[in-house]
């Protein structure tokens, strides 16, 4: 007596088929054998089973990948003096705008130089007063 598969269990099979599915698309995309890239996407599809098998994972819709999307969108398009053609572009307010330019730039500023982590944790001991010699 079989079990009837369960519609997790479809769920499932529906993901992982998925994602053979892109994997495979986007590296035919590249130019990489069908074959090959068909391959590609079944290693992946199953060493996630593998690996990631009976965890629960939400999947985010990735709302804040968009907003970034938009951000850049937004920066880009900036001349200097149109924050209210943007604003009404992109159905924000001028100050909306102001904000996201702000967001974009510091971001930038933050890739290019690098973050000082002061808090960071490093392999060297830390010492409460100056140093004495020994």
């Amino acid at each position: 007596m079989s079990k009837a598969p369960t519609q997790m269990a479809d769920r499932r099979h529906e993901l992982l088929e998925d994602m053979v599915k892109q994997i495979t698309l986007a590296l035919t995309e590249f130019e990489v054998d069908k074959d090959v890239a068909e391959q590609c996407g079944c290693a992946v599809a199953d060493h996630f089973a593998t690996h990631w098998g009976g965890q629960i994972i939400t999947i985010p819709k990735d709302h804040f990948h968009r907003l970034a999307e938009r951000d850049l969108e937004v920066f880009h398009r900036f001349t200097g003096a149109n924050h209210a053609a943007l604003a009404r572009e992109f159905d924000m307010s001028v100050r909306g705008i102001y904000r996201v330019l702000a967001r974009v730039q510091r971001r930038d500023i933050d890739t290019r130089q690098g973050r000082l982590d002061l808090l960071a944790h490093t392999d060297t001991p830390q010492r409460d007063g100056p140093e004495t010699p020994e």
